[in-house]
């Protein structure tokens, strides 16, 4: 039996153990407040103090003291309970101050829970709240307990946070935390989901903590955490939770020397994990996913935490994530990042594009790399909201407040008095000297000249000082004055971007005229694009089309590169069928739709000299103007096809994944029925109403055009269509489109239909729909295509109409080895905007 001596060592060994142990590690913030509000004593939570209202009192600035409790027996039981229990009530406008020792990130957590007492009842409050530079929440209404984390970047003097009731209402706030950040916890460099490329500038970022989830454990709370944060369990977010086991290994966890510590994550959430149900089937095929509520119109940071606690031997386990639809580490070995090492920390951090979505997916699946155990995990996300151009969290504008004007110092009063005259007499010269300049630029906007009207060429600007030249040969293109572009979009305004691109901006414009274009801008600082560019140019000069979107202008002065296009109202067909919350078209509209892109493809392949290749071809490529009339758009890819004695170009492979053309792929040759094949995704994309590539989807279901393929061989291609269009369809009809399509994604080439072919199945489609054709011999027929002639019409000289144009980026990647983010043309449009 151990003596008391005994336990006396052991007790010191293991005390010994647990101080070396990085796991224990305590942060200890240089700044750190914490405020238990209407509290009239001190609250501890854990290691933390929350200060009674009356000791915190001097850091707030409010016209009156309100303060409200409730009973017990109403609060949520959580670790905050005791935070809960009291409020401050604000009335007017007040600001908490507090004094900032260091510089740097800095945690705001706000803590809310709605309930009735007195005079007030804290479920009806209506109000915003705000630091100086950035507006954390806008006519908010607390629904049940709820803690708001934020993370802002504070680079000198004080933090000012101010509560705004709106209207007629009031705020309140429970409980109120001010806590320094290690500096090492969010790098200023992560990388972009879409274009797959480096992103810097989280530093100066706003962020709030939308999700923050322990995979395969359960809840962490702020008492287990170093930094005081909770992490919840992952089983609620689980799309298909049978899909998924957990795993625990707490005790094997170890971090590496410079790379992830206990601030990044505990030991508690990288020695859990949920993996791919798959232990009992080496078979299995399929992704587990998870899906996160979001607020649309924002760019999110997505921190993906990893730890292999399921490997006996490094080198064992590939897998690949995604984010949404992208693809962000494929055949991922995570032994190779952590130096061969098992049970160690990891992770990697992701910025989103703006999400156009009320959701953000994050898949893990198989990799395909051959005898491999098919095996996937993940130990923890955390997603985080990042402040949008106008240094908004929420959306709305930084609210006004009259409650810093008792601080303003009296010499600061007296010195703009002073100076009040000499500030109006140098604001009138200013007014004056910008009338003048306005009414310049309107002059010069009425001044645009030929791109060329012979024919002939002329050198691009300063970004083609080598001699790289355009020719045309319409005398309807226009290059424009800078200034004049200036002028369309008030001078670039961001609040006038409708889409961003890995080369720069789309901005809407007025002219001077009245008007509305797409402008589409790319980076001063970048070399890319410059051939899309000259592509772009070079193909719409020399075409007119109804079906074709029209450019407009561009600009190639002082080293821009812009683009104006007329603008398309109702954006992308891919917005109208899925993920923007459009109202669902119908049968006759869809085809009416496909039928006018059809009009426009066969207009390019055979209206002109040489066969002209999009390259490109995607429902995100296929704009609608106000009365739903398609326009083939985007053509930066786009390339002459092959010569009379040629049957194909020989070009290095470019598109989008999910729509291209086998054949293009495997040889590299491309001809006009790669354009087809592109075209029968988009067929089956507009009668499913579903993304081409959904990696949250079973293995089976996540390319559309195979899926699709499988159902329509089965001749049961009614089982897979939207559901917003079952019944709607006349048989005929869908068995013909569905025929239709088929021969689009025919593997060779020249098996597959001619744009005209297509054009006049669709019609026939059509037809079917809107009545059944009497005694018509090709009524039953199961190969229309390649047995009728076309019957097109001319649509050589169609005219133009002008409309509105919004752009999407592209999905895929340049297979080449370029990045599509390099591809001027391919700019995002935010769907819904």
């Amino acid at each position: 039996m151990m003596g008391f001596g005994g336990f006396k060592l052991l007790f010191i060994w293991v005390l010994f153990l647990l101080c070396l142990s990085p796991s224990f590690s305590q942060f200890n913030p240089a700044d750190k407040y914490s405020i238990d509000c209407g509290s009239p004593s001190n609250t501890s939570i854990g290691s933390r103090v929350f200060l009674s209202d009356n000791l915190a009192s001097s850091y707030l600035s409010t016209p009156q003291n309100v303060l409200v409790d409730t009973s017990a027996n109403s609060i949520p039981q959580s670790e905050y309970s005791q935070l809960y229990r009291t409020a401050r009530i604000f009335s007017q406008p007040s600001t908490y101050t507090f004094r900032i020792i260091q510089s740097g990130r800095h945690w705001i957590r706000l803590y809310f829970f709605p309930f009735s007492a007195s005079n007030y009842d804290l479920t009806s409050a209506t109000f915003s709240v705000s630091t100086r530079n950035h507006a954390l929440l806008s006519d908010f209404k607390a629904n049940g307990a709820s803690v708001k984390e934020y993370s802002v970047n504070i680079t000198s003097g004080d933090l000012e946070i101010t509560f705004t009731p709106s209207g007629t209402s009031f705020a309140f706030l429970n409980g109120l935390e001010v806590v320094s950040v290690p500096d090492p916890l969010i790098a200023d460099d992560a990388t972009s989901v879409k274009p797959p490329t480096n992103y810097r500038g989280l530093l100066n970022q706003a962020l709030e903590t939308v999700a923050r989830v322990n995979m395969g454990g359960p809840i962490v709370t702020s008492r287990n955490d170093s930094l005081w944060r909770t992490w919840v369990p992952d089983r609620s977010f689980l799309k298909n939770p049978n899909l998924a086991t957990n795993k625990s290994n707490i005790p094997a966890v170890r971090y590496p020397d410079g790379g992830a510590t206990p601030d990044d994550a505990p030991r508690s959430v990288y020695g859990t994990a949920a993996r791919m149900a798959s232990e009992t089937d080496p078979k299995s095929n399929f992704n587990v996913t998870w899906e996160f509520p979001v607020d649309r119109g924002f760019r999110y940071l997505v921190r993906l935490h990893f730890c292999d606690i399921v490997s006996d031997t490094a080198n064992k386990l590939y897998f690949n994530v995604y984010i949404d639809d992208s693809s962000v580490l494929s055949d991922f070995d995570l032994s190779t990042k952590v130096e061969g090492n098992l049970a160690t920390a990891y992770y990697a951090d992701f910025v989103t594009q703006s999400i156009d979505d009320d959701q953000i997916r994050i898949s893990i699946g198989p990799s395909g790399i051959r005898d491999v155990y098919p095996n996937a995990i993940l130990n923890g996300v955390e997603i985080m909201k990042m402040n949008n151009s106008d240094g908004s969290l929420s959306g709305g504008d930084i609210p006004s407040s009259s409650s810093g004007s008792k601080k303003k110092n009296v010499g600061v009063i007296v010195g703009v008095v002073v100076g009040l005259a000499a500030v109006l007499l140098m604001g009138l010269v200013l007014f004056f000297v910008y009338k003048r300049r306005k009414q310049e630029r309107i002059n010069q906007s009425k001044m645009w000249t030929p791109l060329s009207t012979n024919g002939l060429s002329q050198t691009m600007g300063s970004k083609c000082s080598n001699g790289t030249t355009i020719s045309a040969g319409s005398n309807f293109n226009y290059r424009c004055p800078f200034a004049a572009i200036q002028e369309a979009t008030n001078n670039f305004d961001e609040s006038w971007v409708i889409g961003i691109g890995g080369f720069g901006k789309v901005y809407k414009g007025v002219l001077s005229d009245g008007t509305k274009v797409a402008v589409k801008r790319g980076n001063p600082k970048s070399q890319q694009g410059l051939a899309e560019f000259q592509t772009e140019i070079e193909m719409l000069s020399q075409f007119r089309h109804r079906h074709l979107v029209s450019l407009i202008g561009y600009c190639d002065e002082k080293s821009e590169m812009i683009l104006i296009y007329e603008y398309m109202e109702n954006g992308t067909l891919k917005s109208h069928l899925y993920g923007s919350g459009f109202p669902s078209m119908s049968w006759k509209q869809r085809l009416e739709i496909c039928i006018g892109a059809a009009r426009g493809l066969h207009y390019l392949h055979t209206g002109y000299s040489k066969a002209v290749i999009h390259r490109d071809v995607k429902s995100a490529n296929i704009l609608l103007d106000e009365n739903l009339m398609a326009k083939v758009a985007d053509f930066g890819l786009s390339k002459t096809g092959p010569e009379i004695d040629q049957t194909h170009v020989s070009t290095a492979v470019k598109g989008s994944f999910g729509y291209l053309d086998p054949e293009y792929f495997r040889r590299q040759h491309l001809t006009e029925k790669s354009d087809v094949y592109s075209y029968g995704v988009v067929l089956f994309e507009v009668l499913c109403a579903r993304p081409v590539i959904d990696p949250s989807l079973p293995r089976e279901m996540v390319n559309l055009a195979e899926w699709a393929m499988k159902w329509q061989k089965k001749g049961q291609l009614e089982q897979i269509i939207d559901v917003t269009l079952k019944g709607k369809i006349r048989p005929d009809s869908l068995r013909k489109f569905g025929e239709t399509a088929e021969k689009c994604l025919a593997d060779v080439g020249v098996d597959r239909p001619s744009m005209g072919d297509v054009l006049w199945n669709l019609e026939y489609v059509l037809q079917l729909q809107e009545a059944v054709l009497q005694n018509d011999p090709d009524e039953n027929s199961t190969n229309v295509i390649g047995e009728l002639s076309p019957q097109i019409h001319d649509f050589n000289h169609a005219d133009a109409n002008t409309g509105t144009a919004q752009f999407e980026m592209s999905s895929g990647d340049d297979i080449s080895g370029v990045s599509m983010s390099k591809v001027f043309s391919q700019l995002v449009k935010s769907e819904g905007r």
